[in-house]
């Protein structure tokens, strides 16, 4: 049994991975700004900024044998700060620094940091993503994503810190927010969406999928200072996703076949390009490198998660829309 702090642990990925971690019988402490339940272990609270005051605020004699690092400033569609970088590098870069340093002060042997396939890029350009193409990141979120890695690596061989970075593509499941509950959202209420005529691919990681890979990660000696991409393995058109998401919801998806050429036009007279390039790029990643080192494989199927997923909407959304 390993001693484990996840930071950022009530939020949408940490409940998974406290629920996963408590049930392989792991000791799990969760890293909360505010007290809300973790779904497994026990909290304990730093509602500093960006962890400035986490040196302080250890607990004495907390001494984990490995820190997952899941706190971020994560990725929003209309960032309202003055200087994005600076935003999201004060949190992601700083904030996620200053909790390796705590870390490997109080005795953590290796440190799992949560990055993204945006560290990458926004595309896979032609061949789904491997962790050692040359990254590419295009925004603001994911230049932060890039660069905390590369902190965290250059510390990590300073101190000897095992530093592990994981980067999931688009995570779904209970409880998901943003754009694929959108995308639930649409489906439900019968909203006509132009995606029929999109055929390019993107990856996505089940939360439960993603949270048994995170437990591995912290615990297998085999993954000491590795880079890993992690998804469920059954890449998908948006029009394949939307159509089961719609089996599941049980309200067939309406896709109309709209040129994906119209859908650029479109995204260039609103000022939305990213948002539909987003929709219509291809961005797969390839998992072949934690297959073959953990011997990883994930528990959960892509239908399995979407119809949690749905199952989980129809309860909590579908009878109120």
């Amino acid at each position: 049994m390993s001693q484990i702090l996840v930071t950022g642990a009530n939020g949408f990925v940490g409940r998974a991975l406290c629920r996963a971690l408590s049930v392989t019988g792991h000791d799990v402490t969760g890293l909360v700004r505010q007290a809300s339940g973790i779904g497994g272990g026990r909290e304990w609270i730093d509602n500093s900024i960006d962890f400035t005051g986490i040196a302080k605020a250890w607990p004495q004699g907390f001494k984990p044998q490995c820190v997952v690092h899941l706190a971020a400033r994560v990725h929003v569609m209309r960032d309202d700060a003055l200087d994005p970088d600076a935003a999201f590098r004060a949190t992601n870069v700083e904030g996620a620094l200053r909790v390796a340093q705590a870390a490997w002060r109080n005795g953590a042997q290796r440190f799992v940091f949560v990055s993204s396939v945006k560290a990458v890029g926004e595309a896979d350009s032609g061949h789904p993503l491997r962790e050692s193409d040359t990254p590419f990141p295009q925004d603001a979120y994911g230049r932060s994503k890039f660069e905390a890695e590369q902190a965290l690596v250059r510390y990590g061989n300073e101190t000897g810190l095992d530093v592990v970075i994981v980067r999931p593509p688009l995570v779904y499941g209970p409880q998901v927010r943003a754009n694929f509950l959108r995308l639930l959202d649409a489906v439900w209420k019968g909203v006509p969406l132009p995606l029929a005529a999109v055929d390019a691919k993107r990856s996505l990681v089940y939360v439960d999928n993603l949270a048994d890979a995170l437990a591995l990660c912290a615990t297998d000696p085999r993954a000491t200072r590795q880079c890993f991409h992690v998804a469920d393995g059954d890449d998908q058109t948006v029009a394949q996703l939307a159509r089961a998401i719609g089996d599941h919801l049980h309200r067939p998806a309406r896709l109309l076949p709209l040129p994906v050429s119209w859908l650029r036009v479109a995204g260039r007279l609103t000022g939305r390009t990213p948002q539909v390039e987003r929709l219509i790029g291809s961005l797969q990643v390839n998992t072949t490198h934690i297959r073959a080192v953990l011997d990883w494989h994930p528990p959960h199927s892509t239908d399995e998660g979407l119809a949690a997923t749905a199952g989980w909407y129809r309860a909590t959304h579908g009878d109120h829309s």
